[in-house]
């Protein structure tokens, strides 16, 4: 098995030891962000690291292979889902975010699965789904350590630093759920031929 391969494994192995953490209770905090939430986000910063790690490594050595392929983007799908439904349990996302991600993912999957069985083009990840990774993987990391819930801005109650993070949480989470929505809307698009 080559380190790339390695490498999304060990992807995968860190989403539980991601779930798990938040059971034990870990007391204090780090400048009023608590410890748990603190060790979770880098987890899966670490994971989100090797997520661009193993398709580089891929690519240079030449050592692209069909496992690879499979198991890469599940990592990724399952490690933004696991991520997104410990945030919802921790109060700090609304559920009808990580729904409308889940959605998104199943149609994407139907498409290429299609594409597959007819011999159609795979359509290459667009601007909208750059996006949608770009800014969904921040939005997670800034999330765990946001003290308030998404959105908490809008009740006009937060201030300073506070503020300034869920603004931005907050703001980067629509923007990817936005880019959710259009670039599922893009593979049904590019893909209507497959579907007559």
């Amino acid at each position: 098995m080559n380190l790339a391969n390695k490498l999304t494994i060990f992807r995968i192995i860190l989403v539980p030891i991601m779930v798990i953490i938040p059971f034990f209770g870990i007391k204090g905090d780090f400048l009023g962000i608590p410890i748990t939430w603190l060790i979770v986000d880098f987890i899966f910063i670490i994971a989100s690291i090797t997520d661009k790690l193993d398709g580089y490594i891929a690519r240079k050595n030449n050592e692209i292979t069909t496992f690879g392929k499979f198991a890469d983007p599940l990592a990724d799908k399952i490690l933004v889902l696991a991520a997104m439904i410990i945030l919802v349990e921790a109060v700090k996302l609304p559920a009808w975010i990580p729904i409308i991600v889940v959605a998104r993912e199943f149609i994407v999957s139907g498409y290429r699965l299609i594409a597959v069985e007819k011999g159609g083009k795979v359509i290459a990840a667009s601007f909208w789904g750059k996006l949608k990774t770009a800014t969904q993987m921040t939005a997670i990391i800034l999330a765990f350590v946001d003290i308030n819930p998404f959105g908490a801005i809008f009740y006009g109650t937060l201030q300073g630093p506070a503020f300034a993070i869920n603004l931005l949480t907050t703001a980067l989470m629509i923007i990817s759920t936005l880019a959710t929505i259009f670039s599922g809307y893009d593979y049904l698009k590019n893909g209507k031929e497959l579907f007559k």
